[in-house]
């Protein structure tokens, strides 16, 4: 498995990947799924100082993993928000984990102060996996979010580098 940049050439297995998650989960608060344009032009807006890596294992893309501004204001400059997604079929294996550390590093590298993770309530794989990495919960968002005609939670992460 190599973990390695993302390219524009990977926009539509981003999308295979993200758009099975907007129509069925309440991991990430997007509500219709992306077209290849709309996933192209995120990708361009990543491919700077807010990286974008992917699991690539010579056949497919497996996941990816991003970093992408916290607030618009300049004094958050510094700080950044994570995301990681692993294709369904291959939950468990460590993917998330590995991505979730190269992208960690990449922030460090690229001079952020911290990375902040904004997860669903009740999502204990990735509360897990952040921990893991050194994150901590400072705090849960009460029903930010609304979804599937539920309210959600949204538990909020930090990690110092």
């Amino acid at each position: 498995m190599q973990i390695r940049p993302a390219t524009l050439d990977d926009a539509e297995a981003l999308r295979d990947i993200y758009n099975p998650y907007v129509e069925t989960t309440t991991v990430t608060f997007d509500l219709r799924p992306r077209s290849l344009e709309e996933q192209r032009a995120w990708l361009r807006a990543h491919l700077g100082v807010y990286p974008v890596v992917v699991a690539d294992d010579g056949d497919a893309i497996t996941g990816f993993a991003s970093l992408s501004p916290w607030r618009d204001r300049p004094a958050y400059r510094t700080s950044v928000e994570d995301s990681v997604y692993v294709r369904r079929d291959r939950h468990g294996q460590g993917l998330g984990s590995q991505l979730l550390g190269e992208i960690v590093r990449l922030g460090d590298e690229h001079g952020f102060h911290n990375i902040l993770a904004r997860i669903v309530g009740g999502h204990e794989a990735s509360i897990a996996i952040h921990t893991k990495h050194g994150f901590e919960v400072v705090g849960t968002e009460r029903e930010v979010g609304r979804k599937f005609n539920r309210w959600l939670d949204v538990v909020v992460m930090q990690r110092l580098l």
